[in-house]
């Protein structure tokens, strides 16, 4: 059966989006899918299924994740394959621009279009710049970029329905599940 890797948004952000690794494991348990793995507490979950539709994935799990916690859980599924060159271009990407501050990978639900794609690496400045590859869009910050903010580049709102990780992060989930 194929691996799949999904990657919630906006949990465990605050007192009101509860939801511990232990309840995602369970739930997504509950859809029928298995082998199912939790990676940290910021919703990163592996699991296999025969379903092949990553629509039909995601919605299942948002259904359940909905029906579990009564909040909606935006899911962002990618294939191990996907997931294995999102971590390859976060390698090339972090080589090719060394002394990065920090280097954010944010996880689209829907690839982004030409225009989309342009709008986002239009917003590259001084603090960094943004590289779209795919459902992924990095962030490579620049030291001196302002800390503490969440979207320095002011890129987020362009991507759809998104969640961000850092490239450890990545690398670290590849290195363990694909």
């Amino acid at each position: 059966m194929p691996t799949y890797l999904a990657f919630l948004r906006a949990v465990n952000l605050g007192a009101k989006r509860v939801f511990p690794k232990d309840d995602i494991r369970r739930v997504v348990e509950s859809v029928g899918f298995t082998a199912v793995e939790t990676y940290i507490n910021t919703g990163n979950v592996r699991f296999t299924t025969g379903m092949r539709s990553r629509a039909r994935i995601e919605s299942a799990l948002e259904t359940a994740f909905a029906a579990d916690r009564g909040f909606e859980v935006p899911t962002i599924v990618f294939s191990q394959e996907e997931f294995r060159r999102v971590a390859e271009d976060v390698a090339e990407l972090s080589a090719a621009h060394p002394g990065l501050a920090r280097h954010y990978v944010y996880l689209m639900k829907e690839p982004p279009t030409e225009d989309q794609t342009a709008a986002i690496e239009a917003t590259s400045g001084n603090e960094g710049r943004m590289v779209v590859r795919g459902r992924a869009a990095h962030a490579l910050l620049s030291p001196g970029y302002q800390e503490g903010r969440v979207d320095p580049l002011a890129a987020a709102k362009l991507f759809g329905v998104a969640t961000n990780r850092t490239h450890t992060v990545v690398t670290a989930l590849a290195a363990r599940w694909c």
